[in-house]
């Protein structure tokens, strides 16, 4: 027989964007998330509910989190730069003002509830730009490397250092060290107002941010959920956080 499934696991929203997919007959727009994201959330004890791009603003970010208990903001395209100030660098990709609208006002009603909120890679970047931050448009100009995006959907590893008195060290218990997988060509530059900068990896680039004054926000720059058959420690982190959110609204 089937394992029982707990009733009172937390449900976790993911954010996902819009892509042309092919099943069948059919060739259609889609919300589309890669399913490694979901996977790592049941693993850790949580239900998974995808969250896709529409017209939204802070009252529907309330009306969806009113069902939620958690709430991941996951990886994805270059975000719009005008929204920190700057022009489109030649490699950013083409903005998705969709995407941009609903995740800034998810975070804007996440932080208001103090609901447990984790940021994978761009959702890292989209925490930092929502606080007022600003990013590095192109890694490579500023580090000479194409070390955290070599191409063809091949993820590389670098090592990540957690300060020791950080939140996100209190996730990942004694053992602070990380081997994040990364793919992306752009990071955090100036932090935003609240943020403090938590990991960085050898060539200083930040590597990861966490809010003061919430229970749990968390936004790191590698892709956990690559490896989380390996490493569950944030998607647990996090599923614990919205179990005491649960308990407690």
């Amino acid at each position: 027989m089937p394992t029982p499934v707990r009733a009172d696991r937390p449900v976790i929203g993911l954010t996902t964007y819009l892509r042309q997919a092919q099943s069948g007959v059919w060739d259609v727009q889609a919300a589309f998330l890669p399913r490694v994201y979901f996977d790592a959330v049941n693993q850790a004890g949580g239900i998974a509910v995808l969250i896709p791009p529409q017209p939204f603003d802070v009252a529907s970010a309330h009306r969806v989190l009113d069902g939620l208990d958690g709430l991941i903001i996951c990886g994805g395209e270059d975000i719009d730069p005008a929204r920190y100030g700057q022009a489109a660098h030649p490699t950013t990709d083409e903005p998705k003002l969709d995407r941009d609208n609903l995740e800034d006002a998810l975070l804007t009603a996440a932080i208001d509830r103090e609901i447990p909120f984790l940021g994978i890679c761009r959702g890292a970047q989209m925490l930092n730009v929502h606080q007022g931050g600003t990013l590095i448009q192109h890694l490579p100009e500023v580090i000479g490397t194409d070390t955290y995006q070599k191409g063809k959907g091949q993820f590389n590893t670098i090592p990540v250092h957690v300060d020791s008195s950080s939140s996100l060290a209190g996730v990942l218990g004694d053992n602070t060290a990380v081997d994040g997988a990364v793919y992306h060509h752009q990071a955090i530059d100036q932090p935003g107002a609240g943020l403090r900068v938590v990991a960085r990896s050898d060539d200083d680039v930040i590597q990861a941010v966490e809010l003061e004054g919430v229970p749990f926000g968390i936004g790191v720059q590698w892709h956990p959920e690559q490896t989380a058959h390996e490493d569950a420690r944030l998607f647990e982190g996090l599923v614990e956080a919205a179990n005491t959110y649960r308990r407690n609204r």
